[in-house]
C-alpha cells in the first residue's frame, strides 16, 4: 500500500461529482463514441433492480463476486462507473473532501445531541450519532456496530421496494463479501478502541446537552411547567448554535474522523494520494487476478453488514472500474460499454424529486439513457419526472425503458409472455395520457416509439441465467435486444434545409412562467404561503439546505433542490414553446423531422441552463445565503424563510425585463447561443 499527497486543492467542492469525474479521467479515461464504445446511464428508483442488471451485463457472480453491491439498505451515494475493455483491471475511487464528511459527522452529532435533549435510550443515539439522517452517510459502515445482534436485526430488515437485494449471509461466513479468508484481507483495525471513542462522544454530547439545559433555563427563568414546553422548544432550535460554538465539540468530531482515516491506513493494496490537507483524495490499483481485484474495490463499495467497522463505502463520491468484463450468455464477448449506476431516483409512489444538476448533465452527455422500473408495479411519481426530464431536455431518442420482475407479472388473463407485455405496456399509458395533456401530440407518439421499438423485460436476474430455463431464456433474448439497441444509438440525425422560427416574446413569457412557478413553489415550502400539492419543509432542513449553499459545498439537501427544480420548469414551459414554432424558413418537414429538430434546439438549450442557473443561485447569492444562515434565537424560522424567499429568490431570479443584468436576460442569452449552434431563427 503506497500512499503519496495529491497537490489539488478540491476536486470536489462546487458541482463536485463533475470535478471529481475530472480527476478519475486522470487516472482512467472514459472512452467515448469516437472510441467505439457506448455510454449507458442507469436510472430507476430504489429497488428497481437497475444494479443487479449492470451485474448481468459484467457477469459477475451474486455470491461469489458480489460487485457491484446491493443491499435492502439504501447505501449508494456515488456514481459507478464500469468500462468493459481487454486488459488487466483498473480501478479508481474518489472521496469525499474532508470537509463535506466533518460536516455530516457535526450533523449526527447535533441529530444525537437532539435526541439526548428528547430523552432517548444511548443506543438510539449511538445510531443517530453514527447514521445520518439522509442515510446517505452512514458511518457505521466504516465505525462499526455494537454487536452481532444488530448486525443480524439490520440484514433480515425487508423493503417491499427492494425485492431485488441480497439476503444478507450469515456473519459467521469464511468469505465475506468476496474478501476472502486471507486475514490480510482484512484491515488491522480494534474496533474496541472504535467502541471507546464513540462512547466518549455520546459522554461528551451528554455533558454538553445538561450543560446548554441548566445554563438555557438559569437564564430564561424558567421556573414552572407552563414554560417548560416553550422553553424545550427555544432549546431545540438553538442547540445547533450552542454546540457549533462550544471548545468541547471540535475534538468530539475531530476523534472520529480520527477513527474513519485509520480505515484508509490500514489498507494493504493500492495507492492512496492524499490532498493538501492529508485526506485521502483517490485510491487506484491495477491487477490481473481478478479474484484480488475484486475484494479490493469491494471495500469501497460494498455493504456486506459484517464487515461493518471495516468499509470505506460511505465515504466515496465515484467509482470508476475497468476491466474485461462479460456475459456469460453474449457468446465470451465483451460488448463495449461503459455503464453508469447512481443513487436510485427515490421510491415514493406520490412525490417526484427533480433530477439533480449532474444526473442533468450526465442525461445530456451518454449514450443511451436506461430507465429501469419495476413491472409488476404502477410507475412511480420519480420514474415520471425522470422521463419529463429526459422528453424536455430533447433526449427522447436515447430512452431505454427496461421492466424488471417480469415474472412477477402474473394474473388469469395473462397467459403468455405477450399478454404480460402489454399488461405492463398498458399501465405505461397512464403516464403517457398526463403528458399528453402538457404537451405536443408528437411528444407523446415519441414516447409510443421508443416503447415499441426500445423496451425490454427481464425475469429473475438476480441469479445467473440459465439459457435452459425458460425465464433464463426470455431474459438473455432482452438482455441480446438490448445490446442491439445500444449498438444501434445513432449520431445527430439529417435536420434537412426547414428551419423554424421562434418570436423572442414567446420564449420570454415562457421563461416568465417558469420564474413564477419556481417562486409560488418556494414560497409554500418555505412555509410563507399555501400551495396546493406543496407542504411546508421543516426547518430543520431549510437550515442544512441553507447550510450548504452558504458553504458553498453542494446546491442541494436530499429532496430540496432549488436549482435543479428551477431548472426543470424552465426546461418544460420553454420546451412547450419550441414545440410550437412561429414559422418556418424554408420547407417544413413532416413531424419526424420537427421532432428532430426541435429535440436538438432543446438539448442545446439545455446543455446550456446549468451555468447560469449555478451562477445566480450559488455563486452570486452566496453572501445572502450566509447572512440567513446566521440567524438564530426565537422567530428565526420565519426570518430564515422570508430572508431566502426576499433576498435570494426573488432579486437572483427575477423575471423582470427591465434589468440589464436580470435571470430573464441571461437565459435569453443562452436561448440565443443554443439558437446558433443549430442555425434556428429568432424574431
Amino acid at each position: 500500500m503506497t500512499t503519496r499527497e495529491h497537490p489539488a486543492s478540491d476536486p470536489h467542492g462546487m458541482g463536485g461529482s463533475r470535478s471529481a469525474a475530472t480527476v478519475r479521467d486522470q487516472f482512467l479515461p472514459l472512452p467515448t463514441r469516437e472510441d467505439g464504445y457506448r455510454q449507458i446511464l442507469l436510472l430507476g428508483t430504489t429497488g428497481a433492480g437497475k444494479t443487479t442488471v449492470v451485474r448481468q451485463l459484467l457477469g459477475t457472480d451474486p455470491d461469489n463476486d458480489r460487485f457491484p453491491s446491493t443491499s435492502t439498505a439504501k447505501t449508494t451515494v456515488s456514481d459507478t462507473e464500469i468500462v468493459l475493455a481487454p486488459g488487466p483491471f483498473h480501478a479508481v475511487v474518489t472521496f469525499f473532501p474532508r470537509e463535506e464528511v466533518v460536516r455530516h459527522l457535526e450533523e449526527c452529532a447535533i441529530r444525537a445531541a437532539m435526541s439526548v435533549l428528547r430523552g432517548l435510550d444511548r443506543a438510539q443515539v449511538r445510531e443517530h450519532l453514527l447514521d445520518h439522517e439522509q442515510q446517505r452517510f452512514r458511518f457505521s459502515y466504516v465505525l462499526g456496530r455494537r454487536t452481532p445482534a444488530t448486525i443480524q436485526s439490520e440484514a433480515i430488515e425487508s423493503d417491499p421496494f427492494d425485492i431485488f437485494d441480497d439476503p444478507e449471509p450469515n456473519p459467521a461466513d469464511t468469505d465475506p463479501a468476496g474478501f476472502g479468508a486471507d486475514p490480510q484481507a482484512l484491515p488491522t483495525i480494534d474496533l474496541a478502541d472504535t467502541d471507546a471513542v464513540i462512547d466518549q462522544a455520546i459522554d461528551t454530547l451528554q455533558a454538553l446537552v445538561a450543560t446548554h439545559r441548566d445554563t438555557a433555563r438559569r437564564d430564561l427563568g424558567v421556573t414552572g411547567p407552563d414554560d417548560e414546553q416553550d422553553f424545550e422548544d427555544l432549546l431545540e432550535e438553538e442547540l445547533d448554535r450552542l454546540l457549533r460554538t462550544d471548545p468541547r465539540f471540535d475534538p468530539l468530531i475531530a476523534s472520529l474522523l480520527a477513527e474513519i482515516d485509520k480505515r484508509f491506513t490500514a489498507l494493504s493494496v493500492g495507492r492512496i494520494d492524499r490532498g493538501a490537507d492529508n485526506w485521502p483524495q483517490t485510491w487506484s490499483w491495477k491487477s490481473d487476478d481478478r479474484t484480488a481485484f475484486l475484494r479490493a474495490v469491494n471495500r469501497f463499495s460494498s455493504n456486506y453488514a459484517p464487515l461493518f467497522g471495516h468499509l470505506l463505502s460511505p465515504l466515496v463520491d465515484g467509482i470508476r472500474v475497468a476491466g474485461p468484463f462479460g456475459p456469460s450468455w453474449n457468446d465470451g464477448t465483451i460488448p463495449p460499454l461503459v455503464l453508469i449506476d447512481g443513487e436510485g431516483l427515490g421510491h415514493t409512489p406520490t412525490s417526484a424529486v427533480a433530477p439533480s444538476m449532474a444526473v442533468a448533465e450526465q442525461i445530456n452527455t451518454v449514450d443511451v439513457v436506461l430507465l429501469v422500473d419495476h413491472a409488476a408495479q404502477p410507475m412511480q411519481a420519480a420514474s415520471a419526472a425522470a422521463i419529463r426530464s429526459i422528453l424536455t431536455s430533447g433526449n427522447v431518442d436515447k430512452l431505454v425503458f427496461c421492466f424488471t420482475h417480469f415474472d412477477e407479472v402474473t394474473g388469469d388473463n395473462l397467459a403468455t409472455p405477450k399478454d404480460r407485455a402489454r399488461h405492463v405496456l398498458d399501465s405505461a399509458d397512464n403516464l403517457l395520457a398526463a403528458l399528453r395533456t402538457d404537451f405536443h401530440h408528437r411528444d407523446e407518439q415519441a414516447l409510443r416509439r421508443r416503447l415499441d421499438t426500445a423496451t425490454l423485460f427481464l425475469s429473475r436476474i438476480d441469479k445467473p441465467l440459465d439459457p435452459h430455463d425458460r425465464e433464463g431464456q426470455f431474459s438473455i433474448r432482452s438482455f441480446r435486444k438490448l445490446l442491439g439497441v445500444i449498438d444501434a444509438a445513432t449520431e445527430r440525425p439529417d435536420l434537412g434545409p426547414g428551419r423554424p422560427v421562434y418570436a423572442r416574446a414567446e420564449l420570454g413569457r415562457a421563461i416568465t412562467a417558469a420564474i413564477e412557478q419556481f417562486h409560488r413553489r418556494w414560497d409554500a415550502i418555505l412555509g410563507l404561503t399555501s400551495a396546493h400539492g406543496v407542504a411546508r419543509e421543516h426547518w430543520t432542513r431549510i437550515k442544512a439546505l441553507n447550510k450548504r449553499f452558504a458553504e458553498a459545498s453542494a446546491d442541494q439537501y436530499d429532496t430540496l433542490r432549488p436549482p435543479a427544480e428551477l431548472r426543470e420548469l424552465l426546461k418544460e414551459e420553454l420546451y412547450k414553446q419550441l414545440d410550437t414554432p412561429q414559422s418556418w424558413k424554408g420547407h417544413r418537414p413532416d413531424d419526424a423531422g420537427v421532432s428532430a429538430i426541435v429535440n436538438e434546439f432543446a438539448q442545446a438549450v439545455a446543455r446550456r441552463l446549468n451555468a447560469p442557473i449555478h451562477q445566480r443561485l450559488s455563486v452570486a447569492a452566496q453572501p445572502q445565503w450566509q447572512r440567513s444562515y446566521v440567524f438564530h434565537g426565537a422567530g428565526s424560522t420565519l426570518l430564515r424563510a422570508e430572508h431566502i424567499a426576499r433576498y435570494i429568490f426573488d432579486p437572483y431570479v427575477s423575471d423582470s425585463p427591465a434589468e440589464a443584468n436580470s435571470f430573464l436576460t441571461d437565459l435569453l442569452t443562452v436561448i440565443e447561443e443554443a439558437a446558433g449552434e443549430v442555425d434556428v431563427s429568432l424574431v
